[in-house]
């Protein structure tokens, strides 16, 4: 990042220059880490949408033009020729690695895939309707009480440890929350199963047959995952750099991610946009909701429609909807009542002008949704899911947060609008 102009701010007859900080793309921004020291006054800025909390070398996004950067590489050309592990090292290291720098990163992440026998009993102590977003929530920030030799965030090479271990057993927690959630016994990991097929192999096979994992649906899988890798400073991310921004160790930050992630508004989108397309029931009452979604004074919205960050069609909406199509094929479904629904929905919303004008494309929760039941999964699951994906994406976020010299504790600022000081009443004297 670099910084030569400045800009000249007026205030009650003072001037004040702000130093101007250019990336290496995307906007630049005006240092106001001395405002306050300079003014005696805040910024306001609620949501931060106008604010950079940090300097990242990690993800980009223009939502204007539709783009998504992982390290500088496109969406687009990851999830067509790469794969999630590959991602996840490009994601953690920062460039993308040589055939032994996978194969030996392959081969680490997959012998850390078992956890800690004890914990399987950590499961019996939720209930056993639980949701399995409040079982990930208590699992992985358990993981700070079995795995003591990574926790000093001071150590380099306990960070990377730490890394590793989190990228490795959250695809196993997952599973063994869904297992827990439908009644069935856990499935360990199998090593000689990729990334997202092992995956795919602990959710659905049982101990009583054989399961074969679909090489159609596990590349799809593995698609999902590195779609949802990373995305920049989201709710769910920069909550898990406020926590390390603390010194909490990096299973309690990941933790904190995940308690993020499960809000509808965030993580859940997804099961919120299927959820609406049972609402509709059928295409018949297509027209009656959009009509409904255009009138303002109606408070039902179509979910998985628009994004707040694109302004232009989500870059990985394109992927999703490619890789759906693949699954409802190679799965031979084509009379399921929601994808009807969810068809038509996506053809009504690529060609009506009131669609167009307001750039509500199809987003990836729209996809997704459709793909996560298409695979198998209750909705419940969804947001599991993209927790699994995320993590790789908190983990590198929080990594380089420790790393920056020039990181503080988090502490956002307000505009106090309470009540001014004034005196203790004693309950004798109030009426």
């Amino acid at each position: 990042m670099s910084g030569s102009d400045k800009a000249k701010l007026s205030i009650g007859g003072k001037e004040l220059e702000l130093a101007i900080q250019k990336g290496s793309i995307g906007p630049a921004v005006m240092d106001i880490s001395k405002f306050y020291a300079d003014t005696g006054m805040f910024t306001y800025d609620p949501g931060f949408t106008s604010t950079a909390s940090c300097d990242s070398k990690i993800t980009y996004i223009d939502g204007n033009e539709g783009v998504l950067l992982y390290r500088g590489y496109p969406i687009e050309q990851l999830a067509e020729q790469g794969d999630f592990l590959e991602t996840c090292y490009l994601l953690l290291y920062g460039e993308l690695p040589t055939h032994a720098q996978k194969a030996d990163f392959t081969h680490r992440i997959t012998y850390h895939t078992m956890i800690h026998e004890q914990m399987s009993k950590f499961f019996t102590g939720f209930r056993r309707d639980a949701h399995p977003m409040a079982v990930m929530c208590g699992a992985l920030g358990a993981l700070s009480a079995f795995y003591h030799d990574s926790t000093d965030i001071n150590d380099p090479h306990q960070r990377m440890v730490a890394s590793l271990r989190m990228v490795a057993k959250t695809p196993t927690i997952a599973a063994m929350a869904y297992k827990y959630h439908i009644g069935q016994p856990f499935v360990f990991p199998r090593n000689e199963l990729d990334y997202s097929a092992n995956f795919l192999h602990m959710c659905f096979s049982v101990p009583c047959e054989d399961y074969k994992v679909n090489p159609v649906l596990a590349r799809a899988m593995d698609r999902i995952f590195m779609l949802h890798a990373d995305h920049e400073q989201n709710a769910s991310t920069s909550t898990v750099r406020l926590a390390g921004s603390s010194g909490a160790n990096p299973f309690a930050c990941i933790a904190a991610g995940v308690a993020c992630l499960w809000g509808p508004a965030h993580g859940g989108a997804n099961e919120a946009a299927l959820n609406m397309l049972s609402e509709i029931g059928s295409v018949e009452n297509i027209p009656e909701y959009v009509a409904r979604a255009k009138d303002k004074d109606d408070p039902f919205r179509l979910m998985g429609f628009g994004h707040r960050v694109y302004k232009n069609y989500d870059p990985r909406a394109k992927i999703m909807q490619k890789t759906c199509h693949e699954v409802l094929a190679e799965l031979g479904i084509k009379d399921d009542p929601l994808l009807e629904v969810a068809m038509e929905l996506e053809r009504i919303a690529l060609s009506d002008e009131y669609f167009i004008q307001k750039k509500l494309y199809p987003n990836i929760d729209f996809y997704s949704g459709i793909t996560l039941k298409a695979l198998g999964f209750p909705t419940t699951m969804f947001t599991v899911l993209f927790a699994v994906a995320r993590t790789v994406g908190w983990i590198a976020q929080w990594k380089e947060m420790i790393e920056d010299p020039d990181q503080r504790i988090g502490r956002p600022r307000q505009l106090y609008s309470g009540a001014p000081r004034r005196d203790y009443v004693p309950m004798s004297k109030r009426k």
